[in-house]
């Protein structure tokens, strides 16, 4: 039978999981996409150029991936300080990220061909 405290563990951990990437989410600001108000300036420094966004998201799901692969192999090898709950939760962590980044590649590829059709 499981330990109570385990399944604890790990619904809190997925907890604040999600409650980070909600944080993050509403933390991204593309630029270009919000009107210029007087009171909403963006300065130069601060924008952020879509090839860095795009470059930034790339470089965190494989560093995702990266952790994913070494715990799994810690665990693997009998490492006492990874548990089996935090090799799973990496994995899905990596496996969501990929998959986003998946989607977010499709939606450009058509949004591109899209414009590409239009007539000039």
């Amino acid at each position: 039978m499981i330990e109570r405290s385990d399944i604890n563990s790990v619904l809190a951990q997925m907890r604040s999981m999600r409650s980070d990437m909600q944080q993050a989410a509403r933390q991204i600001d593309m630029p270009g996409l919000r009107p210029e108000a007087p009171g909403n300036t963006i300065k130069d420094s601060e924008r952020t150029g879509f090839t860095d966004l795009l470059r930034t998201a790339v470089d965190q799901v494989n560093s995702n991936q990266k952790m994913s692969n070494q715990m799994r192999e810690s665990y693997e090898r009998g490492d006492p300080g990874v548990d089996l709950p935090q090799v799973m939760i990496q994995a899905q962590k990596a496996s969501i990220s990929f998959e986003a980044l998946t989607q977010v590649r499709n939606r450009l590829v058509r949004a591109y061909e899209d414009i590409s059709k239009m007539p000039i």
